[in-house]
């Protein structure tokens, strides 16, 4: 299913991106040395309550998934890279945490990944690899708009990845996002310009390069959901929903402040 949202409901899409972006915000500065995965999923939990929102995620059950998922947000450490199940674990001083989210508000969903540091340690490469999701994920922006193709953005996303020197993995990527959490279209982070969906105004996407240090394999945890790199290396996650525009695109999954 593909949806083009009209004026309306692009209007409450914004709502729900801006929510999903101050939430993720939030955890991140409450997310220190010694903080709980299941202090976040708590956290998160209380947000979504207070928003008058509903989670995507925990009664997400899909085919690929040991669901359903049974927690508000994923929270990845380290060599973790996607859909980590929130557990009795606590941060330590340097590590890598991916947290994504999806929310759904007013009858419309946004999703959103960051990925970040905890305490004051900077392991050898982490910050490259934050790096360069997030110029991946700014290319891919950067060339979507109406009458450019899905395959464009894949094109321009897996350019940066390579160019910095990473393995892309095509098993999970970027989707139409609307009234449900994933949608078509498909946009993997590694393509050919010119080919796939064209894109018109008022279709969400929801953009997601990730990429792992040295591999582009992913190894399933016995929790059926949790997915990390092969080699357990480091690994990092970026993500926004936008919105197609009569002339570009435009983020919705912003914060509000800093």
């Amino acid at each position: 299913m593909i949806e083009i949202l009209n004026p309306l409901e692009l209007a409450r899409a914004k709502v729900t991106g801006a929510l999903v972006a101050d939430i993720l915000q939030s955890v991140k500065n409450r997310s220190t040395v010694g903080t709980n995965l299941l202090e976040i999923d708590g956290w998160v939990q209380t947000m979504i309550a207070e928003a008058g929102a509903q989670s995507c995620y925990v009664d997400y059950a899909p085919a690929f998934g040991r669901g359903p998922f049974g927690h508000y947000i994923c929270t990845s450490v380290n060599d973790a890279v996607l859909h980590g199940l929130p557990h009795d674990y606590q941060l330590a001083d340097g590590d890598l945490l991916t947290l994504d989210l999806a929310v759904l508000k007013g009858g419309i969903a946004a999703d959103s990944a960051i990925s970040f540091l905890v305490g004051d340690s900077r392991p050898a490469g982490s910050l490259e690899l934050i790096d360069a999701t997030e110029r991946a994920l700014a290319a891919g922006i950067a060339v979507a708009g109406p009458g450019a193709y899905t395959g464009d953005i894949s094109y321009a996303i897996g350019s940066v990845l390579s160019e910095a020197g990473y393995q892309i993995n095509t098993e999970f990527g970027g989707h139409g996002i609307g009234s449900t959490m994933h949608q078509d279209p498909h946009i993997s982070n590694s393509g050919r310009p010119g080919r796939g969906f064209k894109l018109r105004p008022g279709l969400l996407l929801a953009l997601e390069p990730w990429i792992m240090a040295d591999t582009a394999t992913l190894v399933t945890d016995p929790d059926g959901w949790t997915l990390r790199s092969a080699t357990g290396c480091r690994t990092a996650h970026r993500e926004h929903t936008i919105a197609i525009t009569d002339d570009g695109a435009e983020i919705l999954t912003l914060p509000t402040s800093v």
